[in-house]
């Protein structure tokens, strides 16, 4: 069976394309206007092992915000649809990942229930000329609603000796890990015979 989503979203602000297979070879095709934001939506593909387009035109003379905002929401709406009625899937997944001084611990439960929390230190405001790391917070609370699962992120360590954290690898570690995490929960459960995994019946 195909796990492939295909998912338009357009509004005043924004205009988003993004295409998923959750059982591809890992290859992105990332385009969103803000630099830093397609390195880290070409992560999501790379380790989680999925193949991933989007496409985001926004209002980027204003600010990145909704261009952020709404490529997240249109990313967890392609999860949902590429997932379906998630017979026979792990359901949770985690993942600890380091990244030279950082560590972060993603734990994903594709629950139907939207839930998010969400950790990290302090950082400096921006990362590169556009991308502002307030945003991961609401990247992630954009996509876990969208995506109808239950997400928590939390940098364990940041600190470097004798300095402030470095913004990239926090956020670029997040990401690393969210996508290990999404490649376990999605994966298919030999154990489990195209069942819900849930007492439930569904999810």
């Amino acid at each position: 069976m195909s796990r492939t989503a295909r998912i338009e979203r357009t509004t005043a602000e924004t205009k988003v394309l993004v295409e998923l297979d959750l059982d591809g070879g890992g290859r992105g095709e990332i385009s969103t206007g803000v630099g830093f934001y397609d390195h880290m939506l070409n992560q999501i593909a790379r380790h989680g092992g999925f193949d991933l387009t989007v496409q985001t035109v926004g209002d980027l003379e204003i600010d990145a915000h909704h261009t952020m905002e709404d490529t997240a929401l249109a990313l967890g709406a392609a999860f949902a649809q590429a997932l379906g009625d998630k017979a026979g899937i792990r359901r949770y997944g985690s993942a600890t990942v380091p990244m030279d001084e950082v560590l972060v611990q993603a734990a994903v439960d594709l629950s139907g229930r939207p839930y998010v929390v969400h950790d990290e230190p302090l950082l400096a405001p921006y990362i590169g000329p556009v991308y502002p790391t307030s945003m991961t917070r609401h990247i992630w609370e954009s996509f876990g609603q969208a995506a109808r699962m239950t997400l928590h992120v939390s940098v364990l360590r940041a600190a470097r000796p004798g300095g402030h954290p470095d913004a990239h690898h926090v956020v670029e570690c997040q990401f690393k890990a969210v996508s290990r995490a999404l490649r376990e929960a999605v994966s298919i459960d030999p154990r489990a015979a195209g069942a819900i995994p849930s007492t439930k019946g569904t999810l």
